[in-house]
């Protein structure tokens, strides 16, 4: 038995304890921003970063490597933390799921040789993203404040403990580098892992450069990602109309369309970015 197994193991038993408390009623979502001058300082702030730093990284990693070996290390990235979303699977009641992304986990760590290949999927086992965040909103907890969180992007005050819970409890890769110390590099995996989520990014940057308002774009796109995430890819039609603020007074679709098309017209080079 690994030594890290109990410690991991005796630190859920609180969650576990919640998890028998919690309810199952999922919060409306909000679509206000009352942090939003708070927020948008944050998100200029990290966006210089990346442009100074992280982008050009990843951009190196890009250049480095393959389009195959890139695959291969996301699918171990991947797979890797595939116990995250197993241990809230089962903090959320849902032991098909929890069952399935074990398997899954399993057959990639064998068949796909440490997890570099993707065997699970030809087989039919489904790729499920789950976290502590989402436990959280099936609990019944409301999301709270936007949050922008520096050098790390888009939160809310209820999906903000996703990072410190599911790191602390749940995922190997911060398990494994609190519990050793090689002068540092025993954070190399992780900081592997954030370089190759940002290289995901770079072929998606193409929509964020052609938005009115690259903040609001990604607020909103986080904020429906994680609505479908939240009803497992299938909200109420209500819910997405509430998200959209289609049932808000006052609200003007047309106006919003207006102020893209006089943006795009004002930035030709923007809206229509080379491929």
């Amino acid at each position: 038995m690994s030594p890290l197994r109990f410690p991991a193991m005796s630190r859920c038993l609180p969650l576990l304890a919640l998890a028998l408390l919690a309810g199952c009623t999922i919060a409306k979502p909000r679509t206000d921003d009352p942090l939003q001058k708070y927020n948008r300082e944050a998100y200029k702030f990290t966006d210089n970063v990346d442009k100074a730093v992280i982008r050009p990284v990843a951009v190196g990693y890009r250049n480095v490597t393959t389009a195959p070996m890139r695959r291969s290390f996301s699918d171990f990235f991947t797979n890797i933390r595939m116990p995250i979303t197993v241990a809230n699977d089962l903090l959320q009641a849902r032991p098909k799921q929890a069952l399935q992304s074990s398997g899954r986990f399993l057959v990639n760590l064998t068949l796909g040789i440490g997890g570099f290949f993707d065997p699970a999927s030809q087989l039919g086992l489904p790729l499920e993203d789950n976290d502590f965040g989402i436990t959280l909103a099936r609990w019944g907890l409301p999301e709270g404040d936007y949050l922008f969180v520096p050098l790390v992007g888009p939160s809310t005050a209820r999906d903000i403990w996703r990072l410190p819970v599911d790191s602390y409890f749940f995922d190997p890769l911060s398990i494994y580098a609190s519990n050793h110390s090689y002068h540092g590099l025993q954070y190399l995996p992780q900081a592997m892992y954030l370089v190759t989520l940002r290289s995901r990014g770079i072929d998606a940057e193409s929509f964020l450069q052609s938005a009115y308002d690259p903040y609001v774009f990604i607020r909103d796109a986080y904020r429906q990602q994680r609505l479908y995430a939240i009803y497992d890819g299938n909200p109420p039609a209500e819910v997405i109309q509430q998200m959209q603020g289609l049932d808000d007074k006052g609200f003007d679709p047309d106006e919003l369309l207006d102020q893209q098309h006089q943006w795009e017209n004002k930035h030709p080079d923007q809206s229509n970015p080379k491929q």
